[in-house]
């Protein structure tokens, strides 16, 4: 332990020096977020459940970011990102991916914007999770359930991505190459956003289309923001995606939810959203948000298609201790009827209560 300790030290002193000598910078980051929340019918039997997890904003991560300035306004960028459950110590993910959210180099530059190639968030998840989601995309099934026809598509492996700014308007662009043999087209993703603001008016427009062996699922938004004062901002947006890929009904299932005999050729959902948040106090942050989904075309748990609605509604309490650390507290309530029964574990409707703490490095 010691030995290994030497070592990290005696690196890390050879890449600060030479990140000083040619004018760069490396930089490790991080959010470390959990945790304890009563969730009701939770399971079959409907059993309410008490657990540590996840966070109700960020997963937690950490990682590397490094910048070499080349000169004329020119840097070198990179970004490794990993994700990682804190209550376990495991990775975050099904296939131990080490860099699960981004692993990306490019060129940044002050006039023109930045060109990264790698593993990268889609424009569609950089806009709704920067600027114009009310829960910044939340983590919990409960506040997220909305993005998860999309969740398998927020970020992109093998993507050539482009983002500039230029004055109020800023845009993003990305292409996925498929690597499969004899066509270009299959296993591909491409997808774009804009956003501009004007005054206290900032508003997107988006589009995403990733293709699986030959199936689309296309995603479209449109958003916006108004802030009312410096302390207060109103969210609202639209989405509608339709899924031929069959994951959109997988994936909008709970943990513990029952096995569909079947899924939808052709899903398509129309989403709303809208959410305020309000600094109260220096110290304190009020949020609330809803959602609600038509699902059109999905599968039923008898194994047809039909229709379904979706609701939730979320109150969120963020009280700071320092810049970097906070205690949050939360309650939720989601419902659903249709097609939707079919991503409840047991009856149709969660009421969820959570406390949690967080620290950003």
């Amino acid at each position: 332990m010691k030995k290994t300790t030497a070592a990290l030290g005696a690196a890390l002193l050879a890449l600060s020096a030479q990140s000083a000598f040619a004018q760069s910078s490396v930089t490790l980051y991080g959010i470390v977020d959990t945790s304890v929340r009563y969730l009701t019918n939770a399971n079959a039997s409907n059993d309410s459940q008490v657990a540590m997890g996840e966070g109700v904003e960020t997963p937690s991560r950490f990682g590397l970011k490094g910048t070499e300035d080349l000169g004329g306004g020119t840097s070198a960028i990179f970004k490794l990102e990993n994700q990682f459950q804190l209550w376990s110590g495991k990775f975050d993910n099904s296939n131990n991916t080490l860099f699960q959210r981004n692993a990306y180099v490019g060129l940044s530059n002050n006039q023109y914007g930045a060109l990264t190639l790698g593993r990268q968030q889609t424009p569609f998840f950089d806009m709704m999770g920067n600027t114009f989601d009310p829960l910044t995309v939340g983590d919990y099934w409960q506040d997220s359930w909305v993005y998860n026809p999309v969740g398998p598509f927020l970020f992109t492996n093998s993507s050539v991505k482009y983002n500039g700014t230029f004055g109020g308007l800023h845009v993003e662009g990305m292409y996925g190459f498929g690597g499969v043999p004899g066509s270009t087209g299959q296993n591909s993703m491409y997808g774009f956003a804009a956003s501009y603001a004007l005054g206290p008016l900032e508003a997107v427009a988006g589009f995403q289309q990733n293709d699986v062996s030959g199936k689309k699922f296309n995603i479209a938004n449109f958003g916006a923001v108004y802030t009312f004062t410096p302390t207060l901002k109103v969210l609202a947006g639209w989405l509608h995606s339709q899924d031929n890929t069959g994951l959109a009904d997988v994936d909008m299932q709970q943990s513990g939810a029952p096995t569909l005999a079947h899924v939808s050729p052709n899903r398509i959902d129309d989403s709303f959203y809208v959410g305020s948040t309000w600094q109260v106090t220096s110290p304190l942050t009020l949020t609330v948000a809803g959602y609600y989904d038509h699902a059109r075309n999905a599968a039923l748990l008898d194994g047809s298609l039909g229709n379904g609605i979706n609701y939730s509604a979320t109150v969120l309490a963020e009280y700071s201790l320092s810049k970097r650390t906070e205690v949050y507290g939360t309650v939720d309530f989601t419902r659903g009827n249709g097609a939707f029964l079919a991503d409840y574990p047991g009856r149709n409707n969660q009421t969820g209560v959570a406390i949690g703490l967080r620290n950003i490095f």
